[in-house]
């Protein structure tokens, strides 16, 4: 078995018939590319512009759209056993040529881990604050309190994470738009939960891979360029709202006490506030 073949990709569209031709033209540009590609439309209509040269795809076609997390498991489902690396990827996002054969290397280096993540960059080349720490409640209250306001308040700063410095670093979680997931972890904590539409699976999964002793790593000397917004922004308030779902069904996670029922109760009566604000907000623009 060559090395090449242990190596798996499942990658996730919506409505992304204009991207798949550069993304994989983008795939076959990698030092590095994975023997066995998933790809997970979950839109109505069926994936029609992937190149015919692509070998070793496979597609599955999810019209009723479960949702990210859920297409990734099933994606996952579908690798051959021999698949002991699983990169997981939005359609939207582009390595670079060494992307794949940066975060691997890093990975047989922590043992330990069974989440790795590069940096993420806008098409400006700007770095998106992708490794960040778990949302609790000081955190997370005093960003989503303060976080649009001033974003340079400490809560905010605190949650988002320094992106100073080219070397690998723990993080409470890593964006799910691209990332190195070991198979042995991922398994170990059931996949992505499904009860998340989308937004907060991947803060979720690294929580779950935290509390069975896996680390999470942000491994910035690898790049991955995300276009971002690309299936969101067309239903920009049904995200918003799922935005604040997926938070909610966090955080009751989080704290899950009868003696912190009513933390539960005010934290969900703050995000439908701020849901109906944001909502607001964007209908404005």
């Amino acid at each position: 078995m060559s090395q090449e073949e242990t190596i798996g990709l499942v990658v996730v569209g919506y409505d992304s018939d204009p991207l798949w031709p550069q993304f994989f033209d983008v795939i076959q540009e990698s030092s590095r590319r994975p023997g066995h590609i998933v790809v997970v439309e979950n839109s109505k209509t069926a994936p029609r512009t992937i190149p015919s040269r692509s070998k070793g795809v496979e597609v599955l076609h999810l019209p009723e759209n479960p949702g990210f997390g859920t297409a990734v498991n099933r994606g996952v489902q579908l690798l051959p056993p021999e698949v002991s690396w699983v990169f997981i990827a939005n359609s939207d996002s582009f390595p670079s040529p060494e992307a794949f054969a940066t975060l691997l290397a890093i990975a047989h280096d922590y043992p330990d881990a069974g989440a790795f993540g590069p940096a993420i960059v806008g098409v400006d080349g700007s770095t998106y604050p992708s490794a960040r720490a778990i949302p609790g409640i000081r955190i997370g209250v005093g960003h989503a309190l303060l976080g649009a306001l001033f974003p340079r308040n400490p809560w905010t700063q605190r949650y988002l994470g320094n992106y100073i410095g080219s070397g690998p670093r723990p993080a409470g979680w890593l964006s799910g738009s691209f990332m190195l997931v070991r198979r042995e972890a991922f398994i170990d904590v059931d996949g992505f939960d499904e009860s998340y539409f989308m937004f907060f699976e991947d803060v979720d999964l690294c929580y779950r891979l935290k509390i069975m002793g896996w680390k999470s790593v942000y491994v910035p000397s690898a790049r991955v360029t995300h276009l971002g917004g690309y299936s969101t922004e067309k239903n920009i308030k049904e995200m918003v709202r799922a935005h604040h779902d997926s938070a909610l069904i966090f955080l009751r996670k989080l704290y899950p006490a009868w003696f912190q029922a009513p933390l539960r109760a005010v934290l969900k009566l703050g995000l439908a506030v701020r849901s109906f604000v944001a909502s607001r907000l964007y209908a404005k623009r």
